[in-house]
C-alpha cells in the first residue's frame, strides 16, 4: 500500500478499534495511559478494553467522551459455568462497563448456549461480545456452530480470540464467523464481528476489513457492527497519519 492508502485505512480503523490492555502486569497507571491514548487528534477509538478492576477508573478518565468502556468476563479460560460467568458480567455492568467480552466455553461447547443466555440476562441492555477462541475450536464447521449458538443465545458481537492463545485470529476463522452471521440473518438474528488476536499493524488489519466488506457489505464496517481488538494497532494508525 502507498502512503495515501495507509492513511485512508488508518482513518477507517481508528473508529472501530477496541484499544486493549489485558496484560497481566497492567496497573492503574497503564489503564490510565490507555484511556489517554484513546482520544486521538484524528478522532476517538470505539472503546478501551481493560481488566474489570479498572472499569471505575476508566469511566472517570473517559467521562464526557464517546469512548466506551469494555471489559472481560470468564477470561481467558472460558470455564463452562454459566452462573459464574454471568456473575462476572453482572459485576462488570454494576461497576459501569458499557460492554463485556465474555469467553465462550470452547472446551465444552455443549455449555455454550446456557452460558451465553445467562450472560445476556446479566448484561441487560449493555453490549455483550462472545469470544469463541477460534484457535481452540479449530475447524471452520465448529467455529460456525459456536458462532450460531452465541448469536441465537443473544450475543451482540461474535469475537474471534482472547489474544492469550495461539493461534489468534486467522482469515479462515473470521470467514467462518462471517458465514454464521450471514446464516443468522436468514433467521432474523443480527450480530457484529470483532476480530482480535495478533493484529498489530495496518497490514494485519486490512484483510479483515476487506473480508467483512465483501461478505457482509460496506455498511457493516462501523463501530456498531465491526470492531478490531488490539493493543499496538493504534500506534500503526498514528504513524501512518502523522507521516510527513
Amino acid at each position: 500500500m502507498n502512503r495515501e492508502d495507509l492513511r485512508s485505512l488508518a482513518r477507517r480503523v481508528i473508529p472501530v478499534l477496541d484499544l486493549t490492555n489485558l496484560e497481566d502486569r497492567c496497573d492503574e497507571a497503564g489503564a490510565r495511559a490507555l484511556c489517554e491514548k484513546a482520544r486521538t487528534r484524528f478522532g476517538p477509538v470505539a472503546a478501551v478494553c481493560i481488566w474489570p478492576r479498572f472499569v471505575p477508573l476508566a469511566k472517570v478518565a473517559l467521562g464526557g467522551s464517546d469512548v466506551r468502556v469494555a471489559t472481560v468476563a470468564n477470561f481467558p479460560a472460558g470455564t463452562p459455568d454459566p452462573d459464574a460467568a454471568a456473575r462476572e458480567v453482572g459485576e462488570a455492568i454494576a461497576a459501569g462497563a458499557d460492554e463485556v467480552d465474555v469467553v465462550y466455553p470452547f472446551a465444552a461447547p455443549d455449555k455454550g448456549e446456557s452460558l451465553v443466555r445467562a450472560c445476556r440476562r446479566a448484561a441487560g441492555r449493555r453490549l455483550l461480545k462472545v469470544i469463541l477462541e477460534t484457535g481452540a475450536l479449530g475447524e471452520a464447521a465448529a467455529i460456525r456452530r459456536a458462532a450460531a449458538t452465541a448469536i441465537d443465545a443473544g450475543a451482540d458481537f461474535v469475537k474471534t480470540s482472547t489474544g492469550k492463545r495461539e493461534p489468534g485470529v486467522t482469515p479462515e476463522a473470521a470467514r467462518a464467523i462471517c458465514e454464521a452471521l450471514l446464516e443468522a440473518r436468514a433467521r432474523r438474528r443480527w450480530a457484529g464481528l470483532k476480530v482480535s488476536g495478533g493484529i498489530r499493524s495496518l497490514a494485519d488489519a486490512a484483510p479483515y476489513l476487506a473480508l467483512a466488506e465483501t461478505m457482509l457489505g460496506p455498511e457493516f464496517v462501523g463501530p456498531a457492527t465491526f470492531r478490531i481488538g488490539a493493543s499496538k494497532l493504534l500506534d500503526s494508525c498514528l504513524a501512518a497519519l502523522e507521516a510527513a
